[in-house]
């Protein structure tokens, strides 16, 4: 951020790069990578300051070959799962620096609250710890959904950062109290999963067969954003956005015009809607009991 600059809402963005063939255009390997330079110089050119990666194919080194020069971007690196040891989640977590191009990383996050639940949780833990003290990331910290219990686990790991799935339709971790509990515990939290999915730019056909059952109030939403001339991308953003406790909002795209996209969205006006009549199902205080049917979509996807 510039400083002696009053906050603008791209400030918030966080940028995650998809890589997977259904959403990024099939490429030979020289135009992928140029693709992907202008995706990147139109994030820098924009003022998004953040980016967030993934440890799967060869995205990390894809985005190391990439940066703009010299890079204004804040990375953070998620782990891979504990399954194969402590070890090589600490291995991996110093190889995605190297295949990234980077000396150190803005925040190491453990992609998946149970491997922190589990038996090897407090390990796990202690080695994220022990690369913070030696400088190759700043901050660590863990990503999570509602039914994770993230405010628990963060009383008890005091991480830096929580990365917390919430979006329009799912405003759990908002009206359970979550953000609030994290902000309380002076953890910054980052949002994820921001599109749910894309749910509200399918049309009721094309839903996923558990989703069906979402089907009108789905359309209901729609609807309520077409008659107050409001796009769903300017929705999903402007909830996101706009909540108070949340430091950055992690959307995902694929190409240099889906980011134009959500730029000039970030940027628009702030719709006045009533938000809590856009989620899916009422949220409560026990939003992580067993009742969650259909919700791991809702909240799934950046």
């Amino acid at each position: 951020m510039i400083p002696n600059r009053a906050p603008i809402p791209v400030d918030k963005l966080a940028l995650a790069v998809v890589h997977a063939p259904d959403r990024a255009i099939p490429a030979p390997a020289g135009a992928r990578e140029e693709s992907l330079r202008i995706l990147l110089q139109t994030a820098a050119d924009s003022g998004v300051t953040r980016v967030a990666t993934r440890p799967d194919g060869d995205g990390e080194r894809w985005l190391g070959q990439s940066w703009p020069f010299p890079s204004p971007f804040q990375v953070s690196v998620r782990t891979v799962t504990v399954n194969d040891g402590v070890d090589r989640v600490e291995a991996r977590a110093r190889r995605s620096l190297e295949r990234l191009g980077l000396p150190r990383g803005d925040a190491l996050l453990i992609s998946s609250a149970s491997d922190l639940a589990g038996t090897e949780g407090r390990a796990l833990w202690d080695r994220l710890l022990a690369l913070k003290d030696r400088g190759l990331y700043r901050r660590i910290g863990f990503c999570a959904s509602v039914e994770d219990g993230p405010a628990l686990l963060a009383r008890r790991f005091q991480p830096d950062i929580v990365q917390l799935k919430c979006n329009l339709l799912d405003q759990r971790a908002q009206h359970a109290g979550v953000l609030s509990e994290l902000a309380s515990l002076d953890v910054t939290v980052h949002a994820s999963s921001i599109f749910a999915d894309g749910l509200l730019f399918m049309n009721s056909e094309a839903l996923p067969v558990e989703m069906h059952r979402h089907a009108p109030t789905l359309s209901r939403i729609r609807r309520r954003l077409a008659e107050a001339r409001v796009d769903p991308m300017q929705a999903t953003l402007a909830y996101a956005l706009g909540l108070p406790e949340v430091s950055a909002v992690v959307a995902s795209v694929a190409s240099a015009a889906e980011l134009r996209a959500v730029v000039a969205a970030a940027h628009a006006p702030t719709p006045a809607l009533d938000w809590a009549s856009m989620q899916l199902e009422p949220a409560t205080a026990s939003a992580a009991g067993p009742n969650s049917q259909g919700r791991g979509r809702i909240s799934s996807a950046a």
